[in-house]
């Protein structure tokens, strides 16, 4: 389906690989103006028409302007366009910061993951710093930013309390070979998109060990298990984790090969110290952090997640990951 609106003026906030791939995916029906911090980068990707660091291969479209001057950015969306944050969880709250007493639309992160010192989910930082009076959404989803950049079809989901913001982003994304889903469950599609990272790190590490496709399927369904418990603990409804930024996600990112987390999963198992693997990546692995984080929350809501207790112990405790895979396969038999 052609989404018939007229094109809207589209800021993006943040020019990692992910910020990049949905400012290409947008231009091409849009007017986007693509903001990142360092004014050399910005100047070299208008130039270059690409983003040699994170996304090289992949064209500017024409309506796609790079550009280091936040007012102008800000200014390009004027009252009616879209402000999408395009930050790590790590970048969020500065750069909330910097937005805080401006005058802004709305506000759309595409962020996975909780905040490392806090364990706030993205949704509750923004509250945190914005307040209430800013329609806020996520847009969350199995999607890695290459094949989104080359326009390969792709499904996401927005969601939002505020039912004209889901409504303005779905007439906005959804079009071309970008398919959008809507839904007011921020907590659960937040959760899913943040804890199935920590799951791909566990099904990297078995696959790197030649566990198998039976022992990846199992840990893969036990993940999506331990997701919902903790999902709906948080008050994310059950049905959001059978959906895109449930299920769908925590497949993509669990066999991928462009999954970051995964290749995480991949190194340890090889034996390569998280510090090695971590360089090597040269992008962020949410899943690490995020594995400490959600840690720690579960164990003070009485959730009971094996599979992340492993993998922390792995990332943080010097669990050697043979040890970890044995411990979970030693686990008492329990009704499923």
């Amino acid at each position: 389906m052609q989404s018939h609106h007229t094109p809207r003026k589209v800021s993006v906030l943040g020019a990692g690989a992910w910020g990049t791939a949905v400012a290409i995916a947008l231009a091409a029906r849009h007017d986007v103006v693509l903001w990142g911090r360092s004014a050399d980068t910005m100047q070299a990707m208008q130039r270059d028409r690409e983003n040699a660091a994170y996304l090289k291969g992949y064209p500017f479209p024409g309506s796609l302007q790079a550009s280091a001057d936040f007012d102008a950015a800000l200014a390009h969306v004027g009252a009616d366009g879209l402000l999408i944050a395009a930050t790590p969880v790590a970048g969020l709250r500065p750069l909330l910061m910097q937005l805080k007493g401006r005058n802004i639309p709305n506000i759309v992160w595409l962020c996975k993951g909780f905040e490392y010192d806090t364990g706030l989910l993205p949704h509750q930082v923004v509250a945190e710093v914005l307040g209430d009076g800013v329609p806020a959404a996520v847009l969350s989803g199995p999607s890695f930013a290459q094949e989104v950049a080359r326009g390969l079809p792709c499904a996401l989901t927005v969601a939002s309390l505020s039912q004209p913001l889901r409504e303005k982003v779905v007439a906005t994304v959804h079009g071309a070979n970008l398919r959008l889903y809507s839904c007011d469950d921020v907590v659960g599609v937040e959760v899913g998109g943040a804890v199935k990272n920590i799951m791909a790190i566990a099904t990297g590490v078995s696959d790197g060990l030649g566990l198998g496709l039976n022992a990846r399927a199992a840990l893969i369904t036990r993940g999506l298990a331990e997701i919902t418990r903790l999902g709906t603990a948080l008050g994310g409804q059950a049905s959001t984790f059978m959906g895109l930024t449930g299920m769908g996600d925590l497949i993509l990112t669990c066999t991928g090969d462009l999954s970051r987390n995964r290749r995480v999963g991949l190194g340890l198992a090889e034996g390569k110290s998280l510090d090695t693997v971590v360089r090597e990546l040269g992008h962020v692995a949410e899943g690490v952090p995020c594995a400490k984080a959600v840690r720690d929350l579960a164990a003070k809501l009485g959730v009971d997640m094996p599979l992340t207790n492993a993998v922390a112990g792995v990332l943080f405790d010097g669990v050697d990951p043979r040890t970890m895979v044995a411990a979970l396969l030693a686990r008492d038999p329990r009704g499923e």
